[in-house]
């Protein structure tokens, strides 16, 4: 299945695409995309669903985040080899932690408004686990019966507040206000074959920067979900997102690209869908 929330900030509704790609209305079904949709007996029930029977969205509405509420939003830096080598780090023995918060969550394709100050703005596409079951002390083996699915994620980093201002403390560059779009929907973890083996994208202004698999994580899916539960509960409806492949702006070569206001951002993942961001320049009113 592939659920997701349309219609206008604060007032969306969940749904569901059915084979064709048209929505379908789940508002009579259920409340919303939280966490008690997503445990196994939740999902087990929208699976026993006939989309066609469903009332169908008409026009192309806006999309929100594919979960609501989120417990909480979990992230994980420096996870391809190739991208950490690319930014000059070296190679973590763990798994690097930091956290993204509710007012950074937007749809797939709200705009990015430019925080003030912002002058290194930077992209990452970025694999997202949604969490289905809880988890604490899970081992690697059964780390993935926890997983309801999966969405993307745009790990808008702004590296001057992450890097410049105190490199210790990522979360300045991370948890600014719509950094973190989420969507388009969020696939179910049975239709995806082998997370470990999925196509990752960016494009900037329609050229092709981004160009990874999740083959070449350093700490895979099921790691990640065991390594993170030894540490913190994690509930249905929390998310993990799992690192970026190389082709950020910070590390081109020679010089770094970050974005400018005006540019836009698309990105997705195989079988995942596709997000797009306009970057607006900060209001000076």
């Amino acid at each position: 299945m592939k659920l997701l929330r349309y219609g206008p900030r604060g007032k969306e509704k969940p749904g569901m695409l059915d084979s064709s790609g048209a929505i379908r209305d789940l508002s009579k079904v259920v409340k919303d995309i939280g966490g008690d949709v997503l445990t196994q007996a939740g999902l087990k029930k929208l699976a026993k669903l006939k989309p066609e029977k469903l009332k169908k969205v008409p026009g192309k509405p806006r999309l929100g985040q594919p979960v609501n509420p989120i417990g909480k939003l979990i992230a994980v830096g420096l996870n391809y080899a190739d991208h950490a080598a690319e930014t000059g780090s070296p190679i973590p023995a763990e798994p690097v932690l930091f956290v993204k918060t509710p007012n950074s969550y937007a749809g797939p394709n709200d705009p990015v408004t430019f925080p003030r100050g912002a002058t290194k703005m930077d992209w990452e596409v970025e694999l997202s686990i949604v969490i289905g079951q809880r988890a604490r002390y899970v081992s690697k083996e059964n780390a993935l019966k926890h997983v309801a699915g999966y969405t993307i994620c745009n790990d808008v980093s702004e590296r001057a507040f992450q890097i410049d201002r105190g490199g210790s403390q990522w979360i300045k560059g991370k948890f600014c206000d719509g950094f973190a779009p989420l969507g388009p929907w969020l696939v179910t973890a049975d239709e995806v074959k082998d997370v470990q083996d999925l196509r990752l994208w960016t494009d900037v202004n329609g050229q092709r920067m981004q160009n990874g698999s999740t083959k070449t994580m350093i700490f895979g899916v099921a790691h990640l979900v065991s390594y993170i539960s030894d540490f913190i509960t994690l509930d249905p409806g929390d998310v993990i997102i799992t690192g970026t492949p190389p082709g950020v702006g910070l590390g081109k070569k020679p010089t770094p690209i970050f974005l400018k206001p005006g540019d836009t951002v698309e990105l997705g993942i195989e079988g995942m869908g596709t997000q797009k961001q306009l970057f607006k320049p900060f209001p000076n009113k």
